[in-house]
């Protein structure tokens, strides 16, 4: 699987982000870091203790960084729920959760198995 692969898998724009940041080199090294960021982790967590005021800045950031990389599937479903943190909790926020949760675990395997596939750590 190669780069552009990675990003069919992730309902992500490929050539989006490459027009974006110019490179593929440069693509790949922030779509290797994204496992590493603590958003979905700090969201996650938030959200398991009520704490809605966190889990509305981590969705917004996990929201920015998605759109950064053009991880399209993940950026919408965390921009629904970031839009239903907005105001604190909101009835519709645990069926939003699971479908961000859903679309970051397609999303991190999708790259672990470009990083597995390239030999990358």
């Amino acid at each position: 699987m190669g780069l552009k692969e990675c990003y069919l898998d992730i309902g992500g724009n490929y050539e989006d982000v490459v027009g974006r940041l110019y490179s593929e080199k440069l693509v790949r090294k922030f779509v290797m870091k994204f496992l590493n960021d603590p958003s979905y982790e700090l969201l996650e967590s938030s959200l398991k203790a009520e704490n809605y005021e966190e889990a509305f800045r981590a969705s917004h950031t996990l929201k920015g960084i998605c759109q950064n990389l053009s991880f399209t599937r993940l950026q919408q479903s965390s921009s629904a729920l970031t839009e239903a943190l907005r105001s604190g909790f909101s009835p519709e926020v645990p069926e939003l959760m699971q479908k961000v949760t859903a679309d970051y675990q397609q999303t991190a395997a999708a790259i672990r198995k470009l990083q597995v596939e390239e030999g990358a750590n």
